[in-house]
């Protein structure tokens, strides 16, 4: 597999850090998750489906961080590894002595990836930032939802998702880099970063328009017409803003003579007067139901699709040809279901290759091809550097 000679220390947790590192298990990268001795043991949260989709891939070792003699392991690790990721507050990481500097001595070709809240430097460099504050701060939340009903979230944590893709991407340039130069680097992002990122065009209208985007609904904010709009039996998707899609649109409904009016003739036209053209559009669909319309309009090459819940999406015809949905065995819960990768690569596919691992697992195997003795790696456990302390109190 693609990455399957690289080497990654895991020391993220919540949902932007591991899915960073999902990225990089699923292109075959070797994943050692390190996770801290005194967490409860959350077995009941690991077996929840979020979790088994979050953390596939990767083998979990109990180590204290908080120790010297833990830092001493977590060392070993890095100077064989090449990757390290964390998305610790930036404060956290010095205190513990596991950041890029430190690190970097043990192993200069050490990439390190960050994700924080706000940035790494700042007024909010030590708040505790998660993905509703970023989606806020951001501005996406100003312009989701229905006018005049107040901010809308996104219906999925879009910026714990978009920083951690952001910041695999960045991982794997700074691999490709270190080949010509030797060296690694620090690659960080933050929810705050990544979603100022994903608001795109809304951004840019500010920043070169001077204009400040609002709620639009189901609309998009600058193409007409293009939206969710409403048919016989429901609501189905229709976007055909260029003028030639729009005049295709127009004979398909059965008034061409739309595609001339003067008042929607022009691209700038049709944004001038959305408000008046989009009743004469759904008037035309209140004629037809959503099935008939999506093939009427997909024929006429208009591009035109239903509206669907989650349930009838993987129903769908289309989406059950992706390659979204994978099954692996688990020893405890059995097979469990995770989605797909979101690209595709024809000779080295991505991988489902091991499910969620159980709670440090993998410690003592870790440990011995780190070179520890079976009696070192006793000391380690009964010193509550390594292995489930709780566990060590109840023998």
């Amino acid at each position: 597999m693609p990455l399957s000679h690289i080497t990654v220390i895991d020391l993220t947790r919540q949902r932007s850090g591991p899915t960073c590192i999902r990225q990089l298990g699923d292109m075959g990268a070797q994943i050692i998750k390190v996770e801290s001795p005194e967490d409860e043991d959350g077995t009941a949260n690991r077996h929840t489906s979020d979790f088994q989709n979050l953390h596939p891939n990767k083998r979990s070792m109990l180590l204290n961080l908080k120790s010297e003699r833990g830092k001493e392991v977590l060392f070993r690790l890095v100077e064989r590894a090449d990757v390290v990721v964390e998305n610790f507050r930036p404060d956290v990481k010095h205190r513990l002595g596991v950041d890029y500097e430190t690190l970097s001595r043990v192993n200069p070709r050490i990439v390190y990836g960050s994700i924080s809240g706000f940035g790494q430097e700042g007024p909010y460099r030590t708040r505790p930032g998660l993905d509703q504050i970023a989606q806020g701060l951001s501005g996406v939340m100003s312009v989701t939802g229905l006018p005049g009903q107040g901010p809308v979230r996104a219906g999925i944590p879009i910026a714990d998702l978009a920083a951690g893709v952001m910041l695999a991407y960045g991982i794997v340039v700074a691999l490709l880099e270190r080949e010509r130069s030797g060296r690694g680097q620090w690659v960080h992002t933050s929810l705050l970063q990544a979603m100022v990122r994903m608001m795109d065009l809304q951004t840019v209208r500010w920043l070169q328009d001077g204009l400040v985007p609002k709620q639009e609904g189901n609309y998009h904010p600058v193409h007409v017409p293009v939206g969710a709009l409403r048919a016989k039996d429901g609501s189905l998707n229709v976007q055909a803003s260029s003028n030639t899609l729009f005049g295709r649109l127009c004979a398909a409904l059965g008034v061409p003579v739309l595609a001339d009016d003067p008042r929607f003739k022009e691209f700038k036209d049709r944004q001038a007067h959305r408000e008046e053209l989009i009743p004469l559009i759904e008037a035309r669909l209140a004629t037809r139901t959503v099935a008939e319309w999506v093939e009427l309009l997909n024929e006429a090459g208009v591009p035109a699709g239903p509206i669907l819940n989650v349930k009838e999406s993987f129903e769908n015809e289309q989406v059950q040809t992706l390659p979204m949905v994978h099954r692996v065995e688990h020893p405890k819960l059995g097979e469990v279901t995770v989605l797909g990768f979101g690209v595709n690569l024809s000779r080295t596919p991505p991988r489902i290759k091991t499910a969620a691992p159980e709670r440090g697992a993998h410690t003592r195997e870790v440990l011995a091809e780190l070179g520890y003795s079976t009696a070192e790696i006793d000391a380690l456990e009964r010193e509550g550097v390594v292995g489930d302390v709780q566990q060590m109190a109840r023998r």
